[in-house]
């Protein structure tokens, strides 16, 4: 009699373990960046200390706060002039002029040259760029990444990046899956012949059952090689509900006139969860 006992124990116990390890496991990446961002966001309530002794200050401290804050406006200035926008007069790479297309004379990439005498093929002042990538991680595991690039002109842009996640789950047999948007203001801060490398700022947003929105910056860069090769390398960091939400691509291109295919690598981070994928797919510019 106390055999059996212990052995129905055994098999009760091991039915708990067997019923919490399949709910474990049941639970994809995917759901698990829903369910991080759909968390309650862990503010921090801070204590506020009575500050009303620290708002008394002497003559002295005020001239010097004052002094301080002159001296990092002029900084922060400077810092945006020849570090971000660039100085116009004095760097010439500025007055590049966006192309038709890359490789539309066989060597220049997304800036011609401003003294080139074909005018009419680098004098553009609009452009859309659409690239359209399959992401490949491993079979219950697969997405794809749309980008489209609006040049109104060839200072600014704007660009918005959809990602599109599916995940088969094992367990339930069901498919989650999550939406990632970047909608972002582009500027490329260098616009040399054959390389361009610049920064993007706006907002990310994670759609299905997340809904929420967050602060999105960027780098990116692309380099020309002659054969209509080109190498381009990307960066999105943002935050939602307190949790990261980054994109990072790298991606070699063949440029085909007006079209192009391209190979590449892209990592995911949302929120806890990370995603590797092998990406292609092509695209084309039109103006």
């Amino acid at each position: 009699m106390g055999f059996a006992k212990l052995y129905e124990m055994k098999h009760f116990l091991y039915s708990i373990l067997l019923f919490s390890s399949s709910v474990i496991f049941s639970q994809t990446k995917v759901e698990k960046s829903k369910k991080d961002l759909t968390a309650e966001s862990g503010k921090n309530s801070s204590s506020q200390s009575s500050s009303s002794n620290n708002s008394l200050s002497t003559p002295a401290s005020e001239e010097r706060n004052s002094l301080f804050l002159e001296l990092t406006g002029y900084v922060l200035f400077g810092v945006f002039k020849y570090g971000i926008v660039g100085d116009y007069k004095n760097e010439e790479h500025l007055d590049t002029n966006l192309t038709d297309y890359p490789f539309y004379d066989k060597r220049t990439g997304n800036y011609g040259n401003y003294k080139a005498v074909d005018t009419n093929s680098v004098n553009k002042d609009y452009r859309l760029d659409i690239e359209n990538k399959f992401l490949f991680s491993k079979s219950n595991l697969y997405g794809n990444h749309l980008n489209v690039k609006i040049r109104p002109f060839h200072y600014f842009y704007l660009q918005t990046d959809y990602h599109q996640l599916f995940e088969k789950n094992l367990m339930t047999a069901s498919t989650d899956k999550l939406s990632l948007f970047y909608f972002n203001l582009g500027y490329d801060r260098i616009r040399f012949n054959n390389f361009n490398l610049g920064w993007t700022i706006g907002a990310s947003y994670v759609g299905n059952e997340v809904k929420k929105a967050g602060f999105s910056v960027g780098v990116h860069s692309e380099t020309f090689f002659s054969k209509k090769y080109s190498f381009l390398a990307s960066a999105k960091w943002s935050s939602v509900n307190g949790q990261a939400v980054n994109s990072y691509e790298l991606e070699g291109k063949y440029h085909i006139k007006k079209c192009f295919v391209t190979l590449g690598f892209e990592h995911l981070k949302i929120a806890s969860p990370t995603y590797n994928f092998i990406a292609f797919g092509g695209g084309i510019y039109l103006n």
